[in-house]
């Protein structure tokens, strides 16, 4: 019903001042959404809008976006990271986004599930850089926590199974480095 009433509204075409709008009035709304209509929200609002950039988001989409994430930041990440992470190519504006995303709005336990999210598929340059931020909240912005160890065992292990692809890649270089200098005293 949900899918059927953002069809109706227009909602995946709607100019983005009023995307904005939308956004703070559903931050305002008590009973928050549940789960699942978060989702369709966020799919409806802003996947083909995140698909389809091609030069940075305008304010009014990073505004409307910052606004959606502050609430329903699980169910955003559950399909719009997976969405992207899912398109082939490089996507350097997907890829920015993603990297702003995880530096400046994201609480800590979505990071951690973008990082998981990440892990889950080959990695690419462009999934480098997104790592890349999730270690940099580390240092910027509000802490993560710990990572758990099996997502950190998971990364350590990702990068050395995936070492031989990237045996030119200053991204890389940067990633095992940033790994080893947060991380030292796990690493062994």
């Amino acid at each position: 019903q949900l899918k059927g009433l953002c069809s109706f509204l227009q909602l995946s075409t709607c100019p983005e001042h009023f995307l904005v709008r939308f956004c703070r009035w559903l931050q305002a709304l008590t009973p928050e959404l549940s789960y699942t209509s978060a989702a369709i929200l966020a799919e409806q609002l802003f996947l083909q809008r995140v698909l389809s950039l091609a030069q940075p988001p305008s304010r009014h989409l990073m505004a409307a976006l910052t606004s959606f994430c502050s609430k329903y930041s699980q169910p955003f990440c559950r399909v719009l990271v997976a969405a992207v992470l899912r398109e082939p190519g490089e996507g350097a504006e997907q890829t920015k986004l993603m990297c702003e995303l995880v530096e400046e709005c994201l609480e800590p336990d979505c990071v951690q599930l973008v990082l998981s999210q990440v892990l889950e598929v080959p990695l690419s340059e462009k999934l480098l850089l997104v790592v890349q931020a999730v270690l940099g909240r580390q240092v910027r912005g509000p802490p993560l926590e710990v990572l758990p160890a099996k997502l950190f065992d998971l990364l350590v292990l990702t990068l050395c199974r995936q070492a031989p692809a990237f045996a030119t890649s200053l991204n890389y270089a940067k990633l095992v480095t940033a790994v080893l200098t947060l991380y030292q005293s796990q690493v062994s």
